[in-house]
């Protein structure tokens, strides 16, 4: 026997015991080649370089599409939603391999819902785009939405739950919380803090407002850390309440905006995007070959650069601070009682240019909106109602409708009273329904320190992050493609949520939380959610209606109606144009257009 018959037969031990003869890929592999030993050393010799090689873009989608291949294979069948779901305006039907069914849903930001119609391959959900025919969407999306189905698959997100770090159960946690709850009920709640973002959702609100009633001094805090609480108090100083506004963009003729990117952000940026595109456009495609008679303009006054502004006809640049100097002078210049001063350093130009929009603004009293940013102070969004009211836009190309929250506040005031009850040891349970307030608290507030005192935390999170980390317990969040819901648009229109798919890492939803604290039997969000709609509209024809509903994605006749409010007396106040010494400057700080508040930055689309 020769030296190689003596290898082959060594290495193909296995083949020759099982009863056969030994067998050779190659005779490169019989003669034992130096090059086939060194490509013996490598699983997958043709296809995975190696780090001398250095990373080029072809093998890297060859690595890339095998891994996403085998996640696919790894993920098994398609995780249907356990309720019936219906698809968009079409009776349900098989599934069919590379055919996609759709449906209607809505992703929520900020509290707000932007309603998409997602798209579905085989159980998995694939794409979102606009819903057609819902008052905030027109059909069309924005980028955060678009990337929001990443969000669903990203391998980051929390997927069990935790205990002090460690993995728990569903049913510890119920019977824990259940029974600080039992506690504290001889002394009606008092100590159990509830934390949201913003609530427009009519269930949630609905469900939240069971919890107080049967726990009277429990509070419920809300708090979004890129808020809206300047709106909210410039509207309560120019209307003596809380009200939200309408900005019609098509029916305007001018547009002056204090610092506001409607083009970019905010709750209805999709339909004013829309709305306002619509006047640029010379043929309005709607009515056939209709040509506008006059375009719109708009006047930008911004501190940092933004789409509105790169959109604007006229931009004028100037410092935060002296956009409130710039209101003044704007609604001094339309008749309005607004304190100014010579010491604001407006210049000469600037000054020249407001009195010129202030003559415009009058020649076109009806067709004019004068619109402030969120992040401007309560005062410039009080003159904007003013100027508004005094250019005779109100009815016309700006209308008022009471508050789409369920609980409008100050936001900001709220959160600093929760952190000086957990400091003052008050709280004794604290349930955080999303966000990251450890994270992106004020840092004066000290946020983390405070909720040391609580006996109780419970934290309800897509991702085990700051707040996750630090609570005492951590319960996964379903996202909005896996769970059921309801949310309200930025006009009052409420759309519903389905899901597309079962919850991939057992996510639970506010709903289903609060249903398991409070209800004697836990429901199902979709219980939930269906029991609510069915008290409110009756049992007869219920079924007929949620089932349009659902196909529809949303409920037909709830958007607000105008509300008759009216500015009351002067709402400029008191003036001191601030003063910048010698190597001082102003910093802006404003949500990421691409980020946000930083709840995106795990989204590498949005990255």
């Amino acid at each position: 026997m020769s030296e190689h018959d003596t290898m082959t037969d060594s290495n193909n031990e296995s083949t020759a015991s099982a009863g056969g003869q030994a067998q050779f890929r190659s005779l490169r592999e019989l003669a034992r080649e130096e090059i086939f030993e060194a490509r013996l050393q490598n699983e997958f010799p043709l296809y995975a370089p190696s780090e001398a090689d250095g990373v080029t873009r072809r093998n890297f989608m060859q690595v890339m599409g095998a891994t996403l291949a085998l996640g696919g294979l790894a993920s098994g069948c398609a995780r249907q939603p356990l309720e019936t779901i219906h698809p968009y305006v079409k009776a349900p039907e098989d599934i069919v391999p590379g055919k996609p069914l759709f449906f209607a849903t809505a992703n929520v930001q900020g509290g707000y819902a932007k309603p998409v119609l997602a798209e579905s391959h085989m159980g998995r959900p694939t794409k979102v785009e606009g819903l057609p025919g819902h008052s905030a969407s027109l059909g069309r999306t924005d980028a955060q939405t678009q990337a929001s189905v990443l969000d669903l698959y990203d391998p980051d997100r929390a997927q069990t739950i935790k205990r002090a770090g460690l993995t728990g159960l569903w049913d510890a946690f119920v019977q824990e919380a259940r029974q600080v709850l039992d506690d504290t009920r001889p002394a009606g709640g008092e100590g159990v803090r509830i934390l949201t973002g913003t609530v427009t959702s009519p269930t949630l609100a609905g469900m939240l407002d069971d919890l107080i009633a049967a726990y009277p001094k429990a509070v419920w805090h809300q708090y979004e850390p890129a808020g809206r609480d300047h709106v909210r108090e410039g509207a309560r100083i120019a209307f003596g309440e809380y009200v939200d506004t309408i900005y019609h963009f098509d029916q305007a003729d001018r547009i002056v905006s204090l610092d506001a990117d409607f083009l970019d952000r905010g709750p209805a940026n999709v339909r004013y995007t829309a709305d306002y595109a619509k006047r640029r456009d010379v043929v309005d495609h709607a009515e056939g070959e209709t040509h506008h008679a006059e375009l719109n303009r708009l006047y930008a006054f911004e501190s940092s650069p933004s789409n509105t502004g790169a959109a604007a006809d006229h931009k004028y640049v100037l410092r935060p601070s002296q956009i409130e100097a710039a209101a003044r002078r704007l609604a001094a210049a339309l008749g309005i009682q607004a304190a100014t001063s010579d010491q604001d350093g407006l210049s000469e130009a600037d000054r020249d240019a407001i009195a010129k929009i202030a003559t415009d603004l009058k020649n076109h009293s009806g067709a004019s909106i004068v619109v402030a940013g969120d992040h401007q102070s309560a005062a410039v969004h009080a003159l904007a109602h003013a100027m508004n009211d005094a250019i005779g836009s109100v009815g016309k190309t700006v209308t008022y409708i009471q508050s789409v929250e369920a609980h409008p506040s100050n936001q900001m005031e709220s959160l600093r009273q929760l952190a000086a009850d957990m400091r003052d040891n008050k709280v004794k349970m604290l349930l955080i329904l999303g966000g990251n307030p450890v994270y992106n608290a004020p840092a004066d507030f000290d946020f983390l320190a405070a909720m040391k005192n609580v006996s109780l935390s419970v934290f309800v999170g897509a991702y085990l992050d700051e707040t996750g980390e630090q609570c005492h317990w951590h319960v996964p969040a379903a996202h909005y493609l896996e769970t059921w819901g309801d949310v309200r648009a930025f006009d009052g229109t409420v759309s519903l949520i389905q899901p597309l798919i079962a919850p991939l890492y057992d996510g639970r939803s506010p709903l289903e939380l609060l249903s398991a604290l409070i209800d004697k039997d836990p429901r199902s969000a979709h219980d939930v959610v269906e029991a609510f709609w069915k008290k409110k509209q009756g049992e007869a024809g219920f079924d007929a209606f949620w089932r349009a509903s659902l196909s529809e994605g949303y409920i037909a006749d709830t958007a607000h109606r105008p509300y008759p409010a009216k500015v009351k007396g002067s709402v400029a106040g008191d003036y001191a144009p601030a003063a910048l010494g010698d190597g001082e400057f102003e910093v802006a700080t404003l949500p990421d257009p691409c980020i946000g508040d930083g709840a995106w930055s795990n989204n590498a689309w949005l990255m």
